[in-house]
């Protein structure tokens, strides 16, 4: 056995004694049963953790785009872009999210990690790599890996504008800037203060670069995020979002000027050197996208549902973390425990949440992350409430007595 085959092996049961290692739940997707499930034993399973936020995976209005596009096209694109790729959808859908963000022009990616990899990674590469990026301490490892070539990368506290702005007045004034923020925290489920971190840029002459990927589609008049919903917009300079989760789709994008798409497009190794996505997934993208502008009932559902959730969680005396957005988070507190509180709530009660844990959370911080969509009924949300208490109480995390 060579050494790097035993090293797996070793770190495989490490990862198991710690209750990190990961396992995929066996539930199958119905397009008309959505948030119903069902199991390899076709047990109806009731899902909670799905970043389809809005339900809309399964929708009319994007499968009939994508069976339009398959009828003309075809299944794969066919190439990059650049060789075969391209189609009249892919050029659409980038004109629509142009539009949608307010931007002069917009780029789209095989997925929302690849899109802030390859972008951040081929603007911290340029001007001769002479940029100093300013970080939140919480951005998704999707940011951390495009800046992870900086020249100079300093970590500001989450959501801190006047540590960010210490951090950038003792920069060197020479050095190109950039600060990257999010909007919605997808484990915390917090909202980053936009306006104020879109000045302090500002001020400092950085270039601000936002991820919107849990805020499209939800957030704004018109499902733009939550920098149309605060009205700063025009005041970021580079946004970021995602068609793989309320868009109800597959791909990510960013926008921008235009001879800043126009450079990435150009220059970005993640773009140039990638499959397309396959027309029928342009197409239906570019559906929901439309259909979604318009879907300011559907929004304030899914607020309510979340709303809901979280009170149904206290009243049965469970409180949920700080949250402030769509997101969820029960909290737990240790890996093994919260891989058995899952565990728990699939096979006892039909019901799956997935549990969160380090890396994607820090140790001591390991969570349920519930994601209520507006397809989820009262009755859903009385029964996970009521399950989520019992389970918790049956593995000595809350008293026998509460609420």
């Amino acid at each position: 056995m060579h050494p790097f085959q035993q090293y797996c092996r070793d770190e495989l049961d490490r990862m198991k004694t710690e209750g990190r290692y990961r396992s995929f739940a066996a539930l199958t997707k119905s397009r008309r049963g959505f948030p119903r499930y069902t199991d390899a034993g076709g047990r109806e399973i009731t899902v909670w953790s799905s970043n389809d936020y809005l339900g809309l995976g399964g929708s009319d209005v994007l499968a009939e785009a994508a069976r339009q596009a398959i009828e003309a096209h075809g299944v794969g694109s066919g190439g990059t872009r650049n060789i075969s790729g391209n189609t009249p959808a892919h050029e659409a859908l980038e004109r629509e999210l142009a539009l949608l963000h307010g931007k002069e022009a917009a780029l789209v990616f095989t997925s929302g990690y690849v899109a802030n990899q390859a972008a951040l990674g081929t603007i911290l590469a340029s001007m001769g790599g002479n940029w100093q990026v300013f970080s939140d301490e919480k951005n998704h490892n999707s940011m951390i890996a495009g800046m992870k070539n900086a020249r100079a990368k300093s970590i500001f506290r989450h959501n801190d504008v006047a540590h960010l702005e210490e951090l950038l007045a003792a920069a060197d004034p020479a050095v190109n800037k950039l600060v990257a923020f999010e909007s919605v925290y997808s484990m915390d489920g917090d909202i980053g203060p936009l306006a104020e971190l879109a000045a302090v840029c500002r001020r400092h002459g950085a270039l601000s670069y936002l991820d919107e990927v849990h805020a499209v589609g939800m957030y704004g008049a018109t499902g733009a995020g939550v920098a149309e919903r605060d009205g700063v917009s025009d005041q970021i300079d580079i946004i970021q979002g995602t068609l793989a989760k309320a868009f109800g789709c597959h791909g990510g994008y960013v926008a921008a000027r235009a001879e800043v798409i126009d450079y990435l497009r150009s220059a970005a190794a993640g773009f140039i050197f990638t499959t397309s996505l396959p027309p029928a997934l342009a197409a239906a993208a570019l559906a929901s996208v439309r259909h979604v502008k318009g879907a300011t009932a559907l929004r304030a559902r899914h607020a309510e549902r979340a709303a809901r959730l979280k009170a149904a969680f206290r009243e049965v005396g469970v409180e949920p973390m700080p949250s402030v957005s769509h997101i969820v988070p029960v909290p737990v507190g240790d890996a093994a425990l919260c891989r058995e509180v899952s565990r728990l709530l699939l096979e006892e009660h039909g019901l799956y949440v997935t549990p969160i844990n380090y890396p994607t959370v820090p140790r001591g911080t390991e969570r349920l992350r519930f994601t209520p969509t507006p397809r989820h009924e009262d009755a859903d949300i009385e029964r996970v409430a009521q399950a989520v208490a019992h389970v918790l109480r049956q593995v000595g995390l809350l008293r026998a007595d509460a609420a």
